[in-house]
């Protein structure tokens, strides 16, 4: 509870008392899931983290899905079950009877209330599926105690300021390999800040923290919490149950606040806060198996490309700093998610059935072998996908790089441009015109691709 000072304390209710929930937020390797008594894929998620032993049960989550979320989930546990529990320790008789265990691949995002005294989450809800963290890399958290949080010495009179945020602990090294520092990290998205701006600002945004570097302990931030820097505000989304309060940036002094707070992803939604039901971009992100050359990647964008252009839409590419690469057309906001993300699943679908030996639009990594995954999923209310001129927390310190057709048939791998060489000279935007198209998805089109309105 807290109270304003100045307020004489009284009984009932009033503004002056305010009751804080607190809460505990994570990933989690979810194991197997439970069935539903309802109409519904699954009643639960049951969850594992990684300790000295190898993965231990900790519990389940029931709640924060969404219908889509549902269904995605649950077409992708069609391809990782098996017939036995991968954690060792002591799993509820009640629980494990009736569960359906999986390969321990895919990570979640979990708030919770605490642990139990037996290592289980208590009042668990599900907030998103981690796709940018590998399951092997999932411990239990432990939270710093607040002492020595406060005792942690800052020399804020001697920290130098980039874009009037002062950086401390400057010399910190977050990129290991290139020796990249925090300071140069802030330099480089006050520099960036010109381009990536008019693509991130009043976009809902997720973050991956890193405070010690790439090469410690990552986290995935998307609600507001502890060591929130200026520049950054808060917008309340309704979700499946209840409404929560996501994270967006409006200037600079937001960009160089996350690279003071350790941020070195900033992935965003496909709509702006002022009109959150209508996405004004449309995302293909094509995802190679390791085995497709970049080439093929790169032959793969063009088509969809090609792809989009026949049904009305002009598209641009952008290299993701990963593997793959991002071909991207800018939309009016006319429609909303639901007919996005079908319109996007029918075009993936299309070229899969089409090419069958090239692409594939599952999401299960036993499908994706020798074939680059068209992946239409960043289409969806409560996706993200990776920000214009991001770093990326990778080996090299990439970033994501648009990228005009021309300069992408030059390209020769989805993580050439590094923080240290992007910007080495003044820049114009490789996406001419991005900003003043006037497209939208045409009902002949639709209509093409059974999608309803």
């Amino acid at each position: 509870m807290a109270k304003r000072a100045e307020h004489p304390y009284r009984s009932g209710r009033d503004k002056s008392w305010l009751k804080i929930k607190c809460g505990h937020e994570q990933e989690f390797i979810i194991v197997g899931w439970s069935p539903s008594t309802r109409s519904r894929p699954f009643s639960s998620l049951l969850l594992a983290v990684r300790d000295k032993k190898g993965l231990r049960y900790a519990g389940r989550v029931g709640t924060g899905f969404s219908n889509d979320e549902l269904d995605r989930l649950s077409a992708m546990f069609k391809k990782l079950g098996r017939k036995t529990a991968p954690v060792k320790g002591e799993i509820p008789a009640s629980i494990a009877r009736k569960a359906h265990w999986l390969r321990p691949e895919l990570v979640v995002q979990i708030g919770f209330a605490g642990f139990t005294k037996d290592g289980l989450v208590r009042h668990a809800r599900y907030l998103g599926l981690r796709e940018d963290k590998e399951a092997a890399a999932v411990t239990r958290e432990k939270a710093t105690p607040v002492e020595e949080i406060e005792n942690m010495p800052v020399d804020k009179q001697n920290s130098p300021v980039v874009a009037g945020v002062p950086i401390s602990h400057p010399d910190r090294v977050l990129f290991p390999e290139q020796g990249i520092t925090k300071i140069e990290l802030a330099r480089y998205l006050e520099k960036a800040a010109e381009m990536m701006m008019p693509e991130i600002e009043d976009r809902l945004v997720s973050l991956v923290r890193c405070p010690e570097g790439r090469q410690k302990k990552c986290f995935f931030q998307r609600h507001a919490g502890a060591g929130l820097g200026d520049g950054f505000q808060e917008f309340e989304v309704q979700g499946s149950k209840e409404r929560e309060k996501y994270l967006y940036i409006t200037d600079v002094k937001g960009l160089v606040s996350a690279a003071q707070m350790g941020v070195l992803e900033f992935h965003i939604w496909g709509s702006r806060v002022d009109d959150i039901e209508r996405p004004d971009r449309l995302v293909f992100d094509l995802d190679p198996d390791p085995s497709v050359s970049f080439d093929e990647v790169k032959k793969a964008a063009g088509e969809t490309r090609d792809v989009l252009d026949a049904l009305g839409l002009q598209s641009f590419p952008m290299l993701t700093g990963g593997k793959g690469i991002h071909v991207i057309a800018p939309l009016v906001r006319r429609h909303e998610w639901p007919t996005v993300k079908a319109f996007a699943a029918a075009v993936a679908s299309r070229m899969a059935e089409q090419e069958p030996e090239r692409y594939v639009a599952k999401m299960s990594k036993a499908a994706r072998k020798g074939r680059i995954f068209i992946d239409y999923l960043r289409n969806d209310r409560t996706s993200t996908a990776i920000a214009p001129y991001s770093p990326r927390a990778r080996a090299g310190a990439p970033i994501a790089w648009p990228l005009s057709w021309a300069e992408l048939a030059k390209a020769k791998a989805a993580n050439e441009m590094t923080v240290k060489t992007a910007f080495s000279r003044r820049r114009a935007s490789p996406w001419k015109g991005y900003g003043k198209l006037r497209q939208s998805l045409k009902i002949s089109a639709l209509r093409a691709l059974d999608v309803e309105r």
